[in-house]
């Protein structure tokens, strides 16, 4: 498992993009993100939450911060990473491998195989018509698009596979929360001078320290049971990303990549480009879940119109 995502990463850095990324609106005097991770947590604990003593979320809080200095034993909470074709990590590195050498690599996998057939009819493509061979399907996904692919596989059952309690029941939505903020930062990183994948991977990265803190918190608690203040909330997604940081340094995850997860509001590109694309992320979440309307200030005052644009287009995304 040790530097696998090194062999990840092959791709420059893209520069390219609408200025609007760049662009963002004043918050100064209002939090946006605060409410807006604060709504969602609510969200996330509707059904489950409740209101718990302070001596108890600050026994949740400290079992989790204990964690932040156990790389080792945080690591140990989460699934282990499933193996991946080591060849075609290699071979994503090389920009110029043919469409046909990378299928017959991905071949050797039948879920791999599905995973790519399925991802290039997706509507974020949408293709003229149905691709129904591999061959065609790498082509259509390029080296980047399967670079972050392989990512999604390799991690999407490191949040939804989890043994029970509160942690089983929020994983899916961790997860689809995940994967949107994977493409909205990715979205947001050119503008910023960051790199797509590395953007893309710490989107999905983000939230491995918050499953592993509703894991901590489910020996705590009875029943499917989640503090559910606000307050609460916000001090526990902060604590569990620096956890997820710390899970990412334990596993080699480039050095950028757990230092934007740890500080999102640090003045580097990517921690700004995965800022925003965590927050549209929510609130694509929190619009389909009805829980705030496409006109609400948090999006009309707290997204620009290029963020607004990729706010939409997550709707594409499959949860």
């Amino acid at each position: 498992m040790k530097k696998w995502i090194d062999r990840l990463l092959g791709g420059g850095k893209e520069t390219n993009a609408p200025e609007a990324a760049q662009a963002g609106p004043d918050a100064e005097e209002r939090d946006f993100t605060g409410e807006v991770d604060a709504t969602w947590y609510r969200w996330l604990t509707a059904s489950s939450g409740y209101q718990a003593s302070e001596e108890l979320q600050d026994r949740i809080l400290d079992a989790v911060r204990a964690l932040v200095h156990d790389p080792a034993g945080a690591a140990e909470l989460v699934p282990r990473m499933p193996e991946l074709i080591p060849q075609l990590m290699r071979s994503l590195a090389e920009e110029d491998m043919s469409a046909a050498d990378l299928s017959r690599q991905v071949a050797q996998d039948k879920v791999l195989v599905a995973e790519v057939i399925r991802e290039s009819n997706s509507a974020y493509y949408r293709p003229l018509t149905p691709i129904e061979t591999l061959e065609a399907a790498v082509m259509m996904l390029g080296h980047n698009g399967l670079r972050m692919l392989l990512a999604r596989v390799a991690l999407r059952p490191l949040i939804k596979m989890q043994s029970g309690g509160f942690a089983r029941q929020a994983a899916p939505q961790v997860w689809n929360q995940s994967e949107k903020s994977a493409f909205a930062a990715s979205l947001m990183a050119p503008g910023l001078s960051a790199g797509v994948f590395e953007a893309y991977l710490a989107g999905l990265m983000q939230n491995i320290g918050l499953v592993v803190a509703f894991r901590v918190a489910d020996g705590l608690v009875e029943g499917n049971r989640m503090p559910g203040s606000s307050a609460f909330g916000l001090r526990l997604m902060s604590v569990s990303r620096q956890l997820s940081a710390v899970i990412a340094r334990h596993w080699d995850f480039p050095p950028e990549v757990a230092d934007a997860i740890h500080d999102p509001g640090a003045d580097t590109g990517l921690a700004q480009a995965l800022a925003l694309g965590d927050r549209i992320a929510k609130l694509r979440v929190l619009i389909d879940g009805s829980v705030v309307d496409e006109s609400d200030p948090l999006v009309m005052d707290g997204l620009n119109g290029f963020q607004r644009r990729c706010l939409g287009k997550l709707a594409d995304i499959e949860s």
